[in-house]
């Protein structure tokens, strides 16, 4: 198979998921539509964080990265080299988390042995069936592992801190991208308009902070005020009144009033003054500067931590769940490793 149908096939899905969002849905692929607006409901079912809002915006971000011209430049570094097969160990925190890996591999030319994590093993499957239904050159490529994972030639895998250990240990001989927990930060200096302020609400609450690009932690100069930040992201309420955001936000507002740890509340998030990056669900964490060196401090000391820094001259307040085809996690460009495997 030729890159350029590779990227046709990606492209044709790109198409596909503008269609559907579109409602262009065309007579001789409705089924194609239906079903996917039921899988979006099944995964609710099956993991009751991955709420219909939020997989649909997944999906539509992952529409966003397949235009042809994107994908063609994205693609410039491929080259002719022998297939191998690459075990992916997939994620399962945010809908369709894997998918960027997935595309990595399959344009590069490899063949692909795909571990689902339970938590997300209904949507990509979707998809990649879609793809194989424009190119089905595209079915011998792609290998779903039932159990223990098969013969593979490099791995990619992604994990807690701790697992991530584990990952090393079992498959550290091998060719790998293994990726650890990473959080993100958003740096406030207090001229933040109201809408400015609403927008990072997105960067905080989209996915309801289960990504790494999810902010975490604020940076916010000496003596700032936190009434206008709450003002400002009242329309995310909704969020508590999720079974699974609720009870980690009930739990952990106990133990902070049990232990006298002092936090500012609105009734569905938590400040809490604390140099930690990541926060649980239901709080965030903040810290407080005098002067931008205290922000370099912070981002070096945990320059191994952070996905991405949101903020003026940074990623712009509300995108850092939207990132471009060539943002990669872990800042570890995904297509180098493939093509030079």
């Amino acid at each position: 198979m030729t890159l350029k149908q590779r990227i046709d096939s990606f492209t044709r899905v790109g198409a596909f998921i503008d269609r559907h969002y579109r409602r262009e849905w065309s007579p001789t692929e409705t089924h194609l539509h239906q079903g996917l607006e039921k899988l979006v409901e099944t995964a609710f079912i099956y993991n009751g964080w991955f709420i219909p809002e939020f997989t649909h915006e997944a999906i539509f971000n992952i529409g966003l990265l397949l235009k042809a011209g994107d994908l063609q430049k994205f693609s410039e570094q491929v080259k002719v080299t022998p297939q191998k097969t690459i075990a992916l160990i997939c994620a399962g925190n945010i809908p369709l988390v894997c998918f960027h890996d997935v595309l990595c591999v399959l344009l590069s030319g490899h063949k692909i042995l795909i571990k689902l994590s339970t938590d997300d093993a209904i949507l990509l499957p979707f998809f990649l069936k879609l793809l194989c239904h424009y190119e089905p050159e595209f079915e011998k490529d792609i290998l779903f592992a039932g159990g223990k994972l098969g013969p593979f030639d490099a791995i990619i895998a992604t994990g807690s801190n701790n697992t991530s250990s584990h990952l090393q240990y079992y498959f550290g001989k091998y060719p790998n991208i293994i990726r650890k927990s990473r959080s993100s930060v958003a740096i406030l200096d207090g001229t933040e308009s109201p809408e400015t302020l609403k927008n990072l609400g997105q960067d905080i609450f989209k996915y309801f902070g289960l990504g790494c690009r999810n902010v975490n932690h604020l940076l916010v100069p000496s003596g700032y005020s936190f009434n206008p930040f709450f003002e400002s992201i009242v329309d995310f309420g909704f969020v508590v009144n999720n079974k699974k955001y609720g009870n980690n936000y009930d739990y952990h507002r106990a133990i902070y009033l049990l232990e006298s740890i002092p936090f500012l509340d609105n009734n569905f998030l938590m400040l809490r003054e604390n140099a930690e990056l990541h926060s649980p669900v239901g709080v965030l964490h903040y810290q407080y500067y005098n002067t931008p060196k205290d922000i370099n401090t912070y981002l070096e000391k945990n320059k191994n931590h952070v996905q991405c820094v949101v903020g003026k001259g940074y990623v712009p307040f509300g995108y850092s769940q939207k990132p471009v085809i060539s943002d990669f996690a872990d800042n570890v460009n995904t297509m180098d490793f493939l093509v030079n495997l």
